[in-house]
């Protein structure tokens, strides 16, 4: 795979403790070194709605970037958005 850990900017991944989909993003932006912040939406009412607010969905993992928003995604998808930012 091409070198992922290139950040086009501010990540904020959503999430639910007990998705396993959630462990897996978060375990693949670990991997290439990605910062990004994350967001507990069962914990935390504000990143609900927030998450809510970007994607129109309740769905996790949700990612943002740069306004950009991908949701209830696993890692291929979320390789190819990747992909996407770095090209733009």
């Amino acid at each position: 795979m091409e070198n992922q850990s290139e950040q086009p900017g501010k990540v904020r991944l959503f999430i639910k403790p007990y998705c396993g989909w959630c462990h897996e993003a978060m375990d693949w932006l670990n991997r290439y070194g990605i910062s990004y912040e994350k967001l507990d939406v069962i914990g935390d009412s504000q990143a609900w709605n927030e998450m809510l607010e970007l994607s129109g969905q309740t769905m996790t993992p949700t990612i943002e970037v740069n306004g950009k928003v991908l949701a209830d995604f696993d890692t291929d998808q979320l390789s190819r958005f990747w992909q996407q930012l770095k090209n733009e």
